[in-house]
């Protein structure tokens, strides 16, 4: 998880801010590259990060036999009611 915090730092702070001016040399449809990558850039990559970080949680929860199941005894819309 380290890897993805430190994917998280360098995309938002480093390239959208620190690195924005040697980056808008460069252009990407149109537009510069640090400016895309604060404004588009980012997003797309923290996206990205979401989605391996879910499935790297996914793939622990088996390894350690913990699923997303439903709790034995019960259907998956049934609320038990207490009285």
């Amino acid at each position: 998880m380290v890897v993805l915090l430190s994917i998280w730092f360098v995309v938002s702070y480093l390239l959208g801010i620190v690195f924005v001016e040697p980056l808008n040399q460069f252009h990407l449809g149109g537009f510069p590259v640090g400016f895309w990558f604060a404004q588009q850039g980012a997003i797309f990559v923290f996206i990205i990060l979401t989605f391996v970080y879910a499935f790297a949680m996914d793939r622990i929860d088996r390894r350690h036999g913990v699923e997303n199941s439903p709790t034995p005894g019960r259907s998956r819309g049934s609320l038990e009611t207490v009285e």
